[in-house]
C-alpha cells in the first residue's frame, strides 16, 4: 500500500487510461499519476509493450478484450465502436479509488458503489463531439466511410454524455477543457494543469537573448489532422525559413508531399534530442488548437518563445509578447506574420522560463493529490 493511498483514504487504487501505444502528453500525465500511486493496478484498452515510459511499463497492466483483436496495437482506432462495451466490461469491483486518465472512453468505466471515481479529463472525445470532419471527414477516409461512421460517432457522443454521471469529480487540464466538460457533460471541474518537467527542460548555456538572427523553427507533434502542421509548413515557406518536424502519424505521407526542401522530418526522437532542438530553435510553432499543449510549455522551459494560434490552451500557457506570440489569423499568411513578429521582438530566456515554471511537475503532484483527497472526503459525506 502506498503512502499517498493511505493519506488519501483509499486502500486499493485502480488507474484507467485509454490506450498505451506511445509516450505523448497524456502518457506524461499518467506517468506522474503512477508515481503518486505506485501500487495501483493499471487498466487500459490496448497496450503495446515497450511503447511508454519504464515507470508505466513496470506496472501491472491489464488490457481489455480489444487487445486480442487483429493488430490492435496499430489499428486500435478502427475498433472505436467497440470501446463502450470494452470499457464497461473492465472489472473494478475490488477498488476503493478509481482514477481515469481519459481523452476518449475510459471516463465511462463502472466502479463499485463504495469507490470514488476521479477523472483527469484531457478532453471530451474530440472526434465524437466537434472534430469529426478532421478525423473522419470525406477528405480523410472517403465519402462512403465518412457517411457510414457519422451515425456511429453520434451514438458514441450520446453514450459519452449519458455516462458522465459515473464520475464523482472531473479534473480538467485547462480552463479550455473545463469549458468543454461544462458544454458536453453539464458538469463542473477543478483545473489541475499537466506536469511539465521543468528540471529536465532547461535553457542551454548559449541560449540567445534575441532570436532575430535565427531562422530555424520547430514543430513537435503527432502528425494528425487537428494539429494543422501543414499551416506551419506553408508559413515557413512564405517566410523563407527552415522547419524541423519531430513526430509521426497518419498525416505524415500527405505532409511530406506538401513540404519542400526547407522542411526536415525526423520522426520521434529521444527527450534529450528534443530538448536540444527546443534550446536552439528560433521558436516552436503551434498552429492547431490544443486542449492544453505540453510542447509549448516544454519549449518555454528551455527559454524558447512560442508562436501559437490564439485559441485553446495556448491562451493559458503563452504570454503574448513576453514568452511568445499569439496569432489570431490561423492561415499560413497569418502564421508567417507571427514568425516575422517573433523575429523582431527581444525575449529574455529567464522570463520565458519563469512562465513555464507555473506548470511544473511539483505543482501538479500537489494539486492532483489535493483534488483526489477532496473528492474522497466529499464522497464520504454522501448517502
Amino acid at each position: 500500500m502506498s503512502v499517498n493511498s493511505v493519506i488519501s483514504g483509499a486502500s486499493r487504487v485502480a488507474i484507467v487510461h485509454d490506450w498505451l501505444t506511445g509516450m505523448r502528453g497524456g502518457e506524461k500525465v499518467l506517468e506522474a499519476i503512477c508515481e503518486i500511486y505506485p501500487d495501483a493496478t493499471l487498466h487500459t484498452l490496448v497496450h503495446v509493450p515497450g511503447s511508454v515510459a519504464p515507470r508505466i511499463e513496470r506496472r501491472r497492466v491489464k488490457p481489455s478484450a480489444v487487445q486480442w483483436l487483429p493488430d490492435a496495437g496499430r489499428l486500435y482506432r478502427h475498433y472505436l465502436p467497440l470501446f463502450p462495451t470494452a470499457v464497461e466490461l473492465i472489472d473494478l469491483d475490488g477498488y476503493d479509488l478509481v482514477i481515469s486518465s481519459s481523452h476518449c472512453a475510459v471516463k465511462s468505466v463502472i466502479r463499485s458503489g463504495r469507490a470514488t471515481h476521479v477523472c483527469y479529463c484531457h478532453s471530451p472525445m474530440r472526434y465524437a463531439w466537434d472534430q469529426f470532419p478532421a478525423y473522419f471527414g470525406p477528405d480523410q477516409i472517403g465519402v462512403f466511410r465518412s457517411r457510414l461512421l457519422r451515425p456511429v460517432l453520434a451514438a458514441m457522443a450520446r453514450w459519452d454524455a449519458a455516462t458522465a454521471g459515473r464520475v464523482d469529480r472531473f479534473l480538467a487540464n485547462s480552463q479550455y477543457v473545463a469549458g468543454r466538460i461544462r458544454r458536453y457533460y453539464n458538469r463542473g471541474s477543478a483545473i489541475v494543469y499537466p506536469p511539465v518537467d521543468t528540471v529536465f527542460y532547461q535553457p542551454p548555456v548559449a541560449r540567445m537573448s534575441r532570436v532575430g538572427g535565427n531562422r530555424s523553427y520547430l514543430v513537435v507533434s503527432a502528425l494528425v489532422p487537428y494539429k494543422r502542421v501543414e499551416i506551419a509548413i506553408e508559413a515557413c515557406r512564405l517566410a523563407g525559413a527552415r522547419l524541423t518536424i519531430v513526430g509521426r502519424g497518419p498525416e505524415e505521407a500527405r505532409l511530406r508531399e506538401l513540404a519542400g526542401p526547407h522542411v526536415e522530418f525526423t520522426g520521434w526522437l529521444s527527450d534529450e534530442a528534443v530538448r536540444d532542438l527546443y534550446g536552439h530553435a528560433a521558436a516552436v510553432l503551434l498552429p492547431g488548437r490544443e486542449d492544453f499543449g505540453m510542447v509549448p510549455v516544454e519549449a518555454q522551459a528551455c527559454g524558447t518563445p512560442v508562436v501559437a494560434l490564439k485559441a485553446g490552451g495556448a491562451c493559458e500557457t503563452v504570454v503574448d509578447g513576453v514568452s511568445g506570440v499569439l496569432v489570431e489569423d490561423g492561415s499560413p499568411e497569418g502564421f508567417a506574420d507571427g514568425l516575422a513578429r517573433v523575429g523582431a521582438l527581444s525575449f529574455d530566456p529567464a522570463v520565458i522560463r519563469a512562465n513555464a515554471e507555473r506548470f511544473s511537475r511539483e505543482r501538479f503532484m500537489t494539486d492532483f493529490q489535493t483534488a483526489v483527497s477532496d473528492a474522497i472526503a466529499e464522497r464520504k459525506t454522501q448517502p
